[in-house]
């Protein structure tokens, strides 16, 4: 079916999505709404489809879980990657199911590239040749982003120096391919959001409030068995040491505790800097990447389920 013959809004299947930094309240926005509409909770968070990091990533609790029905929640092993592109597959073929039960999907998670991915499909941008790669990421940040200027010219303008993850990445498609990023990501495919009634919510408390909740969430977790999850994991020996979920954030610097490089307040601290540091680019990403018709809220409650999601009272 071509997409200029799909049907109205309105007569597609409805997808609801809370999304929003960490710590914004979506797990507990998302655990009501499908508790009032016949839900089903979907994650779309990365750090929490691994089995190996229930406490650390605040995925929602066994007791959360009872409430009403969670998928792709540490659903992956911690030894294998998860993709933007993989997880867009899983959360795609979940939907539909979910649709087919006659329940509503509700998505739920903080990782920007992820709800992006699922709703407006991935670029088809080959494998980067390795050598490429590896010339491009032993690079120092301002020499990748002067070369970037002379072969994308846009992409270096848009994006600040320092920001050397997307910089690598534009530069190394960049001279792998002899096309763009910005070219490629024009030919997006795959993605779901032209065929469902897109019913978002996006979270974003107060800045303060916000970081004051990371910061308590942190010691909360540091109590409750952080510690001990991170030293099961780290006694894996079939985990890479560069695998993602051993880069979550908290792993590293639980991991410095564990090795006897970091006091545990100076690992707690660590944490909260690097968890504060997520928040905030979650924020801004949330705040300005979605369209400006989604709409924006402080936090939940019954009335503001009731009114965004057309149920009644």
């Amino acid at each position: 079916m071509n997409i200029v013959d799909l049907p109205p809004a309105a007569e597609r299947p409805r997808l609801a999505l809370i999304a929003g930094p960490t710590a914004s309240g979506k797990s507990a926005a998302a655990i009501a709404l499908a508790e009032r509409a016949n839900g089903v909770v979907v994650n779309a968070d990365a750090s929490q489809v691994y089995a190996d990091l229930r406490i650390l990533s605040a995925r929602p609790s066994p007791e959360d879980e009872a409430h009403v029905p969670h998928e792709l929640f540490g659903y992956i092993d911690g030894a294998e990657s998860c993709s933007a592109a993989r997880w867009a597959a899983d959360a795609a073929s979940a939907i539909d199911a979910i649709h087919a039960r006659g329940k509503l999907p509700v998505l739920a998670g903080g990782t920007g590239l992820y709800i992006r991915t699922l709703l407006d499909g991935i670029a088809p941008v080959p494998e980067i040749d390795p050598a490429i790669r590896a010339g491009v990421r032993a690079l120092s940040v301002a020499a990748a982003h002067a070369r970037l200027a002379k072969l994308d010219p846009a992409a270096a303008a848009r994006l600040a120096p320092a920001d050397t993850t997307r910089v690598a990445r534009a530069l190394e498609v960049v001279q792998s391919t002899g096309r763009t990023l910005s070219s490629w990501q024009a030919e997006r495919s795959g993605g779901i959001g032209h065929r469902v009634d897109l019913q978002p919510l996006i979270l974003l408390p107060d800045r303060t409030g916000l970081i004051a909740h990371c910061d308590a969430r942190l010691v909360t977790m540091f109590d409750d068995g952080a510690i001990e999850e991170v030293a099961r994991l780290l006694a894996r020996n079939d985990i890479p040491a560069d695998a993602p979920v051993r880069r979550a954030i908290g792993v590293p610097e639980i991991a410095a505790l564990l090795h006897g490089d970091l006091a545990r307040d100076e690992a707690l601290a660590a944490a909260q800097i690097a968890t504060r540091r997520y928040a905030k680019r979650q924020y801004t990403w949330f705040r300005h990447q979605p369209p400006t018709h989604w709409p924006r809220s402080e936090s939940f409650s019954t009335d503001t389920i009731n009114e965004i999601f057309c149920l009644s009272g």
